[in-house]
Formats: C-alpha cells, sequence, structure tokens
C-alpha cells in the first residue's frame, strides 16, 4: 500500500510539472503578438528604425500631444511594446487650428528631416493642404519646421513620402488631387513622384505614379468640393499614402485606395522599370491585393509603412486599422512576403502571431 510520503511525492511532482507548464505558457505568450500592438489612437503611421530602436509617428489632426507637439510619438524595441513619448514637431507659427497629416521620417548626413502636410485652420482653408518639412537633431525631435514644399499647380498635397535611390538620389512619392477625367481617369485624389534637389526642394518636374481607374477606389459618390468652386463630381475617389520599396530592379509604389471608413479601404501597388515610370497597376481591378479587410474582424486597414524586424531580415507593414466600434484608428503590424503573385501582406491579423525576431 503507498505511503504516505509517496502521496506526498506524487503531489510535489504533480505541482512541479504544472508550474513548468505554466512556465512554457507564459513564455509561448511571450513569443506572440495580438494587433493592435498598440491601442490608443493612431492615424497614418510611419516606423522609422535607428540604431536599434524604432520610433513610430502618428497624425494628431487638429490636436495636441500633452506636451503641445503635434505628431504623437512612440518608441519600441521589439515593433509590439510600444511607450509613448510625448509628441514630436513644435507647432508652426500662423498655424493655429491648422490639420497636420501624415509625418514621415529620414534621417540623412546627421540631420533627421520630417515630411507631413498642412491645411486649414489660421492658413485659410481655400488653400487646402500643402508639403512641409521639419528638421531634428535627434529621432525624437522636437522638429521645426523649415520649409514648404509648394506644388503650384494643386491645391491638395499630402502624404509626403521620400525615397533615396541605390544611386544615391532622393524622391518625393506624394498625393495630390486630379479634377480631370481624361485619358479614362476618375477626378479624385492620384500618386505622383518628384525629384528632390535637396532634401528641401522639390525639382518641379513631377510625374503621374497612379491615377484612379477602377470602382473600388471611390471616396464618394456626388461630392462637392468647395476647394473647386463648391463644383460636385459624380465620383471622387482615392489614391493616397503612397510607399516605395525596389526590389530586383523594379519600383513598387504602394499605396492606400478607396475611403478609409469603408470595408473597401486597403493596400495595393503599382510597379515600374524607372523611378519616374510609367507606372502599371494590372491586377488590382476588383480590389486591394496587399492588405484588405476581414468581415468581422478588421475594417480599414491601412496608410502604411515598410520596416524590418529586429534582426533586419523580415519585413512587416505597419498599418492603421479601426477598433470594434471605429472610434479610433490603431497601430497594427503584420509580415509582408515577396509571391510570385507579386507582394502580399500575411494579414491583416486578429489573433496571436509569432513575435518579431
Amino acid at each position: 500500500m503507498p505511503s504516505r510520503r509517496h502521496f506526498l511525492q506524487q503531489a510535489t511532482a504533480g505541482l512541479a510539472s504544472l508550474a513548468l507548464m505554466n512556465q512554457a505558457a507564459a513564455r509561448a505568450a511571450a513569443r506572440t503578438y495580438t494587433n493592435p500592438v498598440y491601442a490608443g489612437q493612431f492615424p497614418d503611421p510611419f516606423v522609422l528604425r535607428h540604431q536599434g530602436r524604432y520610433y513610430a509617428f502618428g497624425t494628431t489632426g487638429t490636436g495636441r500631444t500633452p506636451d503641445g507637439r503635434i505628431f504623437t510619438l512612440l518608441t519600441s524595441t521589439n515593433l509590439v511594446d510600444w511607450k509613448t513619448a510625448g509628441g514630436a514637431l513644435t507647432p508652426p507659427a500662423g498655424a493655429e487650428g491648422a490639420d497636420f497629416w501624415a509625418p514621415e521620417v529620414i534621417f540623412h548626413n546627421g540631420t533627421f528631416y520630417m515630411y507631413y502636410s498642412m491645411g486649414g485652420g489660421a492658413i485659410g482653408a481655400t488653400v487646402g493642404h500643402r508639403l512641409h518639412v521639419a528638421t531634428s537633431k535627434t529621432p525624437q525631435g522636437p522638429y521645426t519646421q523649415v520649409a514648404l514644399l509648394d506644388v503650384p499647380d494643386s491645391k491638395f498635397t499630402i502624404d509626403a513620402h521620400p525615397f533615396q535611390d541605390t544611386d544615391g538620389k532622393w524622391y518625393l512619392f506624394y498625393a495630390r488631387d486630379f479634377i480631370d477625367s481624361d485619358n479614362g481617369y476618375r477626378p479624385g485624389t492620384g500618386l505622383v513622384v518628384d525629384r528632390l534637389l535637396d532634401m528641401t526642394r522639390l525639382a518641379g518636374e513631377s510625374r503621374t505614379v497612379m491615377r484612379a481607374r477602377h470602382d473600388w477606389t471611390v471616396f464618394e459618390k456626388n461630392r462637392t468640393m468647395p476647394l473647386y468652386g463648391g463644383k460636385t463630381f459624380p465620383e471622387w475617389h482615392t489614391l493616397e499614402g503612397p510607399f516605395m520599396r525596389k526590389r530586383n530592379g523594379k519600383y513598387y509604389c504602394f499605396y492606400s485606395g478607396a475611403n478609409f471608413l469603408t470595408s473597401r479601404y486597403g493596400v495595393d501597388y503599382c510597379v515600374a522599370d524607372s523611378i519616374m515610370g510609367p507606372y502599371s497597376d494590372a491586377g488590382a481591378e476588383k480590389g486591394a491585393r496587399v492588405l484588405h479587410a476581414v468581415e468581422g474582424h478588421v475594417r480599414g486597414p491601412g496608410h502604411h509603412s515598410h520596416v524590418l524586424s529586429p534582426d533586419g531580415k523580415t519585413e512587416y507593414l505597419v498599418y492603421h486599422a479601426w477598433d470594434k466600434g471605429m472610434k479610433e484608428r490603431q497601430l497594427c503590424i503584420d509580415k509582408l512576403s515577396w509571391t510570385h503573385q507579386g507582394p502580399r501582406c500575411q494579414g491583416p491579423t486578429y489573433t496571436p502571431q509569432p513575435l518579431p525576431r
């Protein structure tokens, strides 16, 4: 008959086994993440990787961060655990009440350059949005506005994306309005590229990258536009948030299309053999191919940036998506794969995923 000592040994062994199982479960949980990786409001996320740390910048619109600055700033070492770090941009003089959208930051020759759009407020609602540049000596700022990147023939220019080609030359991709319907294109916001003479001056030689041609990119029907004398457009389309990737000698311009409030909103791309085009979006006729909504789980994923994992080997899309109540656009990440059909995101995910390595 088993002794009391035997039962105690069995119980102790069972508790030890349970503890080991709990530890294993904890380790497994620690190796996963679940979107969103930051639950607060964080639209139009851009992530800069610099000296082993990630810096995420998000749109604040007309709002200000608690320290009175513009653009929410987060920091992380692993793309998953984010800490708030105040605001990034010192409010420019004369811009009270203005909207500030879609910051992107690059590091060049010892200076951090922030590109963004500003419009409305005290600068005048009829001016629309204009692209601006601010600089800082540190990635977290504060940044100070130093230049206007004017596009005289457009009243609405947003979503600036700087890109350095392999030959060292710099370019700026951005979104702007087109109100014509020439050559079968749809009126709305489209994508262009221009050379940068230096980090704060455009060459003024812009080329169209992509304009709307497909039904799924409609933003709003029968849209009245005060910027254009109150004209009503039967359909107004939107392509926005350009992001350039060069791979195997080809230029892939990723972008978000459609109305960000709808289930049609998502990320697609066009491709060219030359950075100035012409670009083709063949295959994009029916909807966003790279990243799109998941019925009942994820709505409005888009306006993304690309960044490498901590080991520098895996490419991730960083994007926003709505919370279930559609009150906030939250920060999400998922892997990007380069397939035979073209780039595809392994998401949007809403269940536990392996932690970026």
